[in-house]
């Protein structure tokens, strides 16, 4: 009888160890599913156009941080296309005549928050500052919403198509 026992409570011992590794297992993959999904949603602005709070809070964003330098109608500096004595871009229009349509919006995205720092020196150098510590992505997606929402259909359908 001891020895049934004794292989009994060794089985036993056997699943409860097989238990805790499954259970070790489980945690970890919901922990590394936990972290792959939160850096994936991080970088997910959605600059939505058809929602008129968010194009009017990005107007009143655009306006406190913006417009200073790339113009209150969004005409940017003049000959925007010149730059600098000291070699540095000024800053360009988002309306219709300017690049910005040319980028997609992780692009932009990437340009507010990093500003004039995310450009490699033999591209140039720009004043523009980050904003990545000054604005929430709710603010960022916003302005850029307002700034989309400025542009004729057909820019609005050749930037959505990069």
């Amino acid at each position: 009888m001891k020895r049934g026992q004794q292989k009994l409570d060794k089985q036993k011992k056997q699943r409860q160890q097989w238990l805790m590794m499954g259970l070790v297992i489980v945690g970890g993959l919901l922990i590394l599913i936990g972290v792959l999904s939160s850096e994936s949603d991080s970088g997910a602005i959605n600059a939505d156009l058809d929602n008129p709070q968010l194009v009017a809070m990005g107007e009143d964003v655009y306006n406190t941080y913006c417009a200073a330098c790339h113009g209150f109608n969004l005409e940017g500096q003049p000959s925007w296309q010149e730059p600098f004595p000291d070699g540095s871009f000024k800053a360009p229009p988002h309306d219709e005549t300017g690049h910005t349509w040319h980028h997609n919006d992780a692009s932009l995205i990437e340009s507010i928050k990093l500003g004039g720092a995310r450009l490699a020196p033999n591209i140039g150098v720009s004043a523009m500052p980050a904003y990545d510590d000054v604005l929430s992505d709710a603010q960022i997606a916003a302005v850029l919403a307002y700034i989309k929402s400025q542009w004729p259909t057909e820019i609005l359908e050749a930037q959505s198509a990069r």
